[in-house]
């Protein structure tokens, strides 16, 4: 059983995963829009991670004889200046997730909650592997340029990139 505090910080979670997924949706229309099917699918493979994601917190909380919420979502970004300010914007979204499990896995060590130490620490080498992908992202979009004729090697770099299956 986890603490009611412990609870309400992985409700949050719920509702930061949710907001990730909706993100990468949005993220994934507007490269769809620009012309860019490699990082549209990218992102929409990414969105398809976040609910993932967002799933394994929601059965873990219900496996812990507590109450997963539902989160509410607001409408995500939708328009971007370039592909180079979409991964920029991901990257810090990945940031701000990995700060949150940090946060998590200190909550765990404090309660005294080995259960969940031992659940988040997936999510600890999972946010360490997202970072890592975006930041290679931005730092090749650095080297080729952004520009029009960049944006169709961008584009190829995207679509090479495929999601390592999830562990259950």
């Amino acid at each position: 059983m986890i603490s009611e505090k412990m609870e309400k910080a992985l409700n949050e979670q719920i509702a930061m995963e949710g907001a990730a997924m909706h993100k990468y949706l949005a993220m994934a229309l507007w490269c769809d829009s620009e012309g860019l099917d490699g990082s549209a699918e990218f992102f929409y493979e990414q969105s398809d991670e976040e609910r993932t994601h967002m799933m394994k917190f929601v059965h873990y909380v219900q496996d812990q004889d507590a109450r997963a919420i539902v989160p509410t979502l607001q409408q995500p970004q939708g328009e971007y200046e370039s592909i180079y300010d979409v991964v920029q914007k991901a990257y810090e979204g990945e940031q701000a997730v990995t700060a949150s499990i940090h946060n998590l896995v200190d909550l765990a060590e404090k309660d005294n909650d080995r259960q969940t130490w031992t659940f988040l620490q997936w999510f600890v080498t999972e946010q360490l592997e997202e970072e890592v992908q975006m930041r290679k992202l931005l730092d090749k979009m650095k080297l080729i340029g952004v520009g029009s004729r960049a944006l169709y090697y961008i584009d190829k770099e995207f679509a090479t990139i495929r999601p390592e299956e999830e562990a259950e």
